[in-house]
């Protein structure tokens, strides 16, 4: 590594790392103010607390992270336009690539280490923390016992195109209640109806009781009379495990998992249900991308930065960038997930716009 490199790469770790811990402590202060009376009233202990924001770290460094180096971006060109080294660097023959290309290499670095953390810890993190808070507003008094968890309202495309819509799963006795299946063919036509006071999952499978089955012909007329049965095996791949994963928004869930329930649900012919988490999953591997690209986006503006102009400039031009980063990525997410943009497009849109941008300055910079 040439002398400038490490010159410019010293100056841009050390400000990301100092913005990165301004950012993480103002997160957690500011977010311990806003529960402090839930927190005293709750007597929740220092140690819960310790815990939770630990836990908690990994979501709160993808979230800042682009805008961390955003900052050192601007901040470490624009200093060093203050100072002239910029013209000297230029004088000597070197191109705009020359002098930042140790800064977006550190970019892409800090854009893989945001997806490896948002798919390995930040789901977990998530999970972990739901349960923590979970604990912290239900602490049961004394002489009493936590009721046990139930989900209420589930609903799930399952395998064999089949969708399940169940009023109450206990997960803690593999106890469902309230059961409707419907079973379509891939034209998506109900061809059986099957409605269950109750269901209960054992070693051989899930046996429900009280139960009406209906079949229907391709005009969704009943073909014949419906079947009781006060006790049945039903033949129903997914164990108690699926149906508890169906609580998970996409946010929890790891790359893969999300890759698993979007080849369940294609099964099931949910067409509109694919692709709305189509947008979600390629939202996981293009999101990471933002600390690249807001780097190669501060490039241009940091070398227009004029003296005097280094700390309250940068800060101001790196709010004002990421604000319309974030709203118009917010805009294509719901342009894809209303079905009006291709999930893949959707997804990517900002990022190609800003992309473009950024090479648009970067190549016009004298």
């Amino acid at each position: 590594m040439r002398i400038l490199d490490r010159y410019i790469f010293k100056s841009v770790l050390s400000i990301f790392s100092l913005c990165l811990s301004i950012f993480l402590s103002l997160y957690i202060i500011i977010d311990i103010f806003s529960y402090l009376e839930d927190i005293l009233k709750q007597h929740v202990g220092i140690n819960t607390l310790v815990r939770y924001y630990i836990i908690y770290m990994p979501v709160i460094f993808v979230q800042v992270a682009p805008f961390c180096c955003l900052l050192a971006t601007l901040y470490t060109f624009a200093r060093l336009n203050r100072d002239n080294e910029i013209i000297a660097m230029r004088s000597s023959g070197l191109n705009i690539f020359d002098i930042t290309k140790t800064i977006i290499i550190f970019g892409f670095m800090i854009s893989m280490v945001v997806f490896w953390v948002n798919d390995r810890f930040v789901p977990h993190a998530l999970v972990l923390n739901q349960k923590i808070k979970y604990q912290m507003d239900t602490r049961p008094k004394k002489g009493q016992e936590k009721e046990k968890e139930t989900i209420t309202n589930l609903s799930m495309y399952g395998l064999r195109n089949r969708l399940f819509f169940v009023n109450k799963f206990s997960p803690s006795i593999n106890t469902m209640e309230g059961i409707i299946i419907l079973e379509q063919d891939e034209n998506q036509n109900i061809t059986r109806k099957i409605v269950a006071n109750k269901g209960v999952y054992s070693s051989k499978g899930w046996t429900f009781y009280q139960t009406i089955t209906y079949d229907f012909d391709i005009n969704g007329q009943v073909k014949y009379e419906p079947r009781y049965s006060d006790e049945e095996l039903v033949p129903i791949p997914e164990g108690p495990e699926e149906f508890l994963a169906q609580r998970q928004s996409p946010e929890i869930m790891t790359i893969s998992q999300l890759n698993d329930y979007l080849w369940k649900l294609s099964k099931s012919g949910a067409i509109n249900v694919v692709k709305r988490l189509k947008v979600d999953l390629y939202q996981r591997y293009t999101a990471p991308l933002l600390s690249l690209i807001i780097v190669l986006l501060g490039i241009p503006f940091s070398f227009k930065m004029r003296k005097r102009a280094t700390g309250v400039s940068s800060l101001g031009i790196s709010i004002i960038l990421a604000f319309l980063y974030y709203v118009l990525n917010a805009m294509s997410i719901a342009l894809g997930k209303g079905e009006v943009l291709m999930p893949f497009l959707a997804a990517s849109l900002s990022h190609i716009i800003a992309l473009s941008f950024s090479l648009y300055m970067i190549f016009t910079l004298p």
